[in-house]
């Protein structure tokens, strides 16, 4: 039996408790259970979500030996900062076989010292912070989830689905995560070096023009595109079309395109094996290299790289 302790602090998220469903399912598709979930808390009784929804804790001082620590963290870290208690216990602690943060659980591990030294993710709105907080650490802040030795890591809300089904992936195979997958309504797992943020929805112009404008883009991303083309698509003048795309999105329309380019090139990559030049010249690159250059200054690894990552 695989022992997971999932350990809360009073403003705990209820989405990040809810990955336990994944176990859940997963148990469910094997002839003996193979997980075994339990909540803990520093004292034993009721710990109060951020929604104030109270779920009763164990103690985690009984937990004894976990195969998997899973730490929840609050809606907002720095209104409700780590007990000095639990760092104490996460400090002094022997490191179990495999440590996990959902979103700004990150925050308590690497007050305990878990995360020096270590690449980790967290929430895109706190990465920063964490940085700044704790430079021992290498915090990349738009990667969906990290995993470096025994210490993983996730982004906020969906993300901490990701990675528990990425967890049970390792630990079942992908046959089991797949079929988790499945009976969740989930896409199989997205890979942990998948941004954030998809492109089109960060851009969210608020006219029709420039939303007409990127969706005509979306489907001709195998051309070459220039502002003039973008704009007769929007029915602008191309002076006119920059003015208002940069004032709707915040980004040139170049910076825009160059985006959907590495999302739409991140995706054949993660889902197909169609080799690198086919996917540069499918996205609009011009080869290969060209596509490998984007690719590092955009997500700061080689499209090789991801692509070992997502096949594992």
């Amino acid at each position: 039996m695989h022992r997971i302790g999932y350990l809360l602090t009073d403003g705990f998220q209820m989405l990040a408790l809810g990955t336990q469903s994944i176990f859940e399912f997963a148990n469910a598709g094997l002839e003996q259970p193979f997980y075994q979930v339990e909540q803990y808390a520093m004292e034993a009784g009721g710990v109060r979500s951020s929604m104030g929804v109270t779920v009763s804790c164990k103690p985690i001082s009984e937990a004894g030996r976990l195969d998997t620590l899973i730490v929840l963290g609050a809606t907002d870290p720095l209104a409700m900062p780590a007990p000095a208690n639990l760092v104490g216990f996460l400090r002094e602690a022997p490191l179990w076989p495999r440590v996990a943060g959902i979103c700004t659980g990150a925050f308590m591990l690497a007050e305990a010292g878990l995360l020096d030294g270590r690449r980790v993710t967290t929430h895109w709105a706190y990465g920063r912070i964490l940085q700044q907080r704790h430079p021992n650490a290498s915090v990349e802040e738009d990667r969906i989830y990290l995993v470096d030795g025994p210490v993983w890591t996730s982004a906020g809300m969906t993300a901490g689905l990701d990675m528990v089904l990425a967890l049970v992936e390792k630990d079942l195979g992908n046959d089991v995560a797949r079929t988790v997958a499945h009976k969740m309504v989930m896409h199989q797992r997205r890979s942990g070096g998948q941004t954030q943020h998809s492109e089109l929805l960060q851009l969210s112009p608020k006219s029709d023009r420039i939303q007409n404008a990127l969706s005509y883009a979306r489907k001709n991303l195998h051309r070459a595109l220039g502002v003039e083309e973008l704009a007769a698509s929007a029915s602008l003048s191309p002076r006119q079309f920059s003015r208002v795309f940069t004032a709707e999105t915040g980004q040139s329309p170049a910076r825009a395109l160059e985006g959907m380019r590495l999302e739409a090139a991140r995706l054949m990559i993660e889902q197909s094996r169609h080799p690198l030049e086919i996917i540069a010249r499918e996205t609009g690159f011009r080869d290969r290299r060209h596509l490998r250059e984007a690719f590092v200054r955009g997500f700061g690894v080689a499209p090789q790289s991801l692509r070992r990552e997502s096949r594992v």
